[in-house]
């Protein structure tokens, strides 16, 4: 069975930070990429970050470069999403899911499989 269990979301003051870690089960991580995605009230959910299976690229949303930070503990089956200098926008409900891809890619149509959700605010 296919899980992905997101934890570490919380409050926190603008400028300040938070990692998020995506614990999977039931499959491979090696052979899959990990995306985070987000979801503020009343918007679409949004791609962050992604880090590929094998090759390990990462990519970034552009309005996250520079602050996040992606990495992956294979013997943990985890990946982390390091955020710093968190501002107000950042305020969301933090996905992390899997897709059976060899690439990195925030389409989020390539996502088979998807945790519960983490939420993060930001705010003073």
């Amino acid at each position: 069975q296919v899980q992905l269990v997101e934890s570490g979301g919380g409050l926190v003051h603008p400028g300040g930070s938070l990692t998020l870690s995506c614990t999977v089960s039931g499959f491979t991580i090696d052979f899959y990429a990990i995306g985070w995605f987000r979801q503020a009230p009343g918007k679409e959910r949004e791609g962050v970050s992604c880090i590929s299976g094998i090759s390990n690229s990462i990519i970034y949303a552009d309005s996250v470069k520079g602050r996040f930070t992606t990495s992956r503990d294979d013997a943990k089956s985890t990946v982390y999403l390091q955020m710093d200098n968190l501002r107000p926008e950042d305020t969301a409900v933090y996905y992390c899911a899997a897709a059976s891809i060899r690439i990195a890619s925030l389409d989020i149509h390539y996502y088979d499989y998807w945790g519960q959700g983490a939420q993060v605010t930001v705010s003073s």
